[in-house]
């Protein structure tokens, strides 16, 4: 009997993720990269040019020149600017709450309705995909003083007429009402998405205790809904503090009367493509955008704070 010696087989190559290194995944990163190639040209550069153009005085035509922090300084002491914030955020709670508050009664009885619902989303969602321009058009003729329906309205009820469109408050009413019209619908299916998604069993069980419907309301729809509500909130306080189409067509560049209508993007937009002074422009965006990002971490914290409580 004889013995042969045997070698141990080797055992197979195997390489692990961390081996392949960076490059062997070079077909996945050559597949993301028109994102991260057009944010950086439309996104990351645009943003990091007006930063560095807050800091400068540019008529778009001769060279830059570096002014330091001078565009803030004038910022501060600018009482167009403090009247086009205030008129912003007038706007915004005078056409967000409306619009959320609308929206959720909407969303409510959409969800409970058995006939006709999806002629109903379709109804609700329309505003929303209706040109701007075209909208803003139509309500600055719906609030005209001599041929406007709600003049018509008012003086078939014996009720004196009002220059909508020519006093402070009036301007801001058209706007909201505008915003409403055109943000309750989107914001009405965005909730009626989580008022689905919210078990049946949890409705019958409030009912089987005897919970009315504004019990079963803010002890089970509310608090399910807080993550859609968060959502609805942040985008549409984005929204809100940029409006800028809704008041450009119906009173103009200026503002209209007393420049009730002036918001702080028309404000940018002034400065920027009227006056051709853009390095106090960027001064302005830079402004909003921090505005914008005020505004979302006060909606975070009252919204989305209170969910791990």
């Amino acid at each position: 009997m004889t013995l042969t010696a045997t070698t141990p087989a080797k055992a197979p190559r195997t390489t692990t993720r961390r081996q392949r290194g960076v490059l062997s995944y070079w077909r996945f990163y050559l597949a993301l990269s028109p994102f991260y190639i057009l944010f950086l040209v439309f996104g990351l550069y645009p943003m990091a040019s007006t930063i560095l153009l807050g800091f400068q005085k540019w008529d778009g035509f001769t060279p830059r020149t570096f002014v330091g922090l001078q565009n803030f300084a004038f910022l501060i002491e600018d009482s167009t600017f403090w009247l086009a914030l205030k008129n912003t955020v007038v706007l915004f709670f005078m056409s967000t709450v409306p619009t959320l508050a609308i929206a959720l009664v909407l969303a409510v009885m959409l969800n409970s309705a058995v006939r006709f619902s999806s002629v109903y989303r379709v109804a609700y969602f329309i505003p929303n995909i209706t040109s701007l321009v075209a909208a803003a058009i139509f309500f600055a003729a719906v609030f005209s003083t001599n041929f406007g329906l709600i003049n018509s309205g008012l003086r078939a009820l014996g009720i004196e007429t009002q220059d909508w469109l020519g006093q402070p408050w009036g301007i801001k009413i058209a706007i909201s009402t505008m915003i409403v019209w055109q943000w309750a619908g989107y914001n009405t299916i965005i909730y009626l998405a989580g008022l689905q998604a919210i078990p049946k069993e949890q409705y019958e069980a409030a009912k089987v205790d005897g919970a009315g419907p504004a019990r079963t309301f803010f002890s089970i729809t509310l608090p399910q809904l807080r993550p859609v509500v968060l959502f609805t909130v942040v985008t549409s306080t984005i929204g809100g503090l940029q409006t800028f189409t809704e008041p450009q067509v119906m009173v103009g560049n200026s503002g209209g009367v007393g420049q009730s209508g002036m918001t702080i993007v028309m404000y940018f937009y002034q400065q920027a493509f009227l006056n051709n002074d853009y390095g106090y422009a960027a001064a302005i965006a830079l402004s909003i955008f921090m505005l914008v990002l005020l505004f979302t971490a006060i909606n975070w914290k009252l919204v989305g704070g209170r969910g791990k409580q």
